[in-house]
């Protein structure tokens, strides 16, 4: 787990990871810009509609963005014509190895209601938040109630966030902690069109790193290497 200083917020707390739901594998959505479920040179047409003269986004808009090189452009447009005319690389597979290398429906990063930009990872079909939450606010507007009493977090029945050690400046590294209220209030702690995973949806995750079902509905300890998966390449924030 990542190194971190003492905890004085004490109780149940969540390091908050966002998932988002992804309705289409990128070689199904991307370059399908006109939601027509197929790719043709409709979205070749669409594409160079939007780029030129103002016409309707594509839809999910990154559909359109088929050559991974992070932009809608002209590029993307010729992408698709190649594509349906003359049998080019599938949409969003930029060195034709027949897996795509960016996908419609797990951008590169998540911006929240505060501003706050993250970083992004697309694991097997889902799309997930690579860094810890730092939100303050949920999506509504209304504010997240800070309590850096360990006393009176132990006794809150209503959502509320803390800092590790009630520290301000370990917010940018590690991001903040969340009671379980917070979590799974109505009006919303993950960014727009992100949502708290489910269980279902943890194992998921856990059975695409190579957990067993068995393993996965069970509860305590389980797996093997899942978690070292996972985390980040060096021990910087590790101990």
């Amino acid at each position: 787990m990542f190194r971190k200083p003492s905890l004085l917020c004490l109780a149940v707390v969540i390091t908050f990871i966002g998932l988002t739901t992804i309705h289409g594998r990128a070689e199904n959505v991307c370059g399908d810009v006109n939601n027509d479920a197929e790719v043709n040179v409709s979205d070749a047409v669409w594409t160079a509609n939007y780029i030129f003269i103002g016409g309707p986004e594509p839809v999910p808009f990154l559909s359109g963005e088929v050559n991974c090189d992070g932009s809608v452009n002209v590029s993307d447009a010729v992408w698709i014509a190649n594509y349906v005319f003359t049998g080019g690389n599938d949409p969003c597979d930029s060195d034709g190895d027949g897996i795509p290398d960016c996908h419609p429906d797990c951008p590169p990063t998540v911006t929240d209601i505060d501003g706050n930009v993250y970083q992004t990872v697309l694991i097997g079909d889902q799309c997930w938040m690579m860094e810890n939450l730092k939100v303050t606010h949920y999506r509504n507007g209304d504010p997240i109630p800070e309590v850096t009493d360990g006393g009176s977090w132990g006794m809150l029945s209503t959502g509320a966030y803390c800092n590790y050690d009630n520290n301000e400046s370990y917010v940018a590294v590690y991001g903040r902690l969340y009671n379980w209220y917070a979590a799974a209030d109505s009006r919303n702690i993950a960014p727009d069109g992100w949502h708290v995973p489910s269980d279902a949806e943890w194992k998921q995750l856990e059975m695409y790193l190579g957990m067993s079902q068995a393993d996965a509905d069970a509860t305590g300890w389980r797996g093997t290497d899942e978690g070292g998966k996972l985390k980040e390449a060096d021990t910087t924030h590790w101990q």
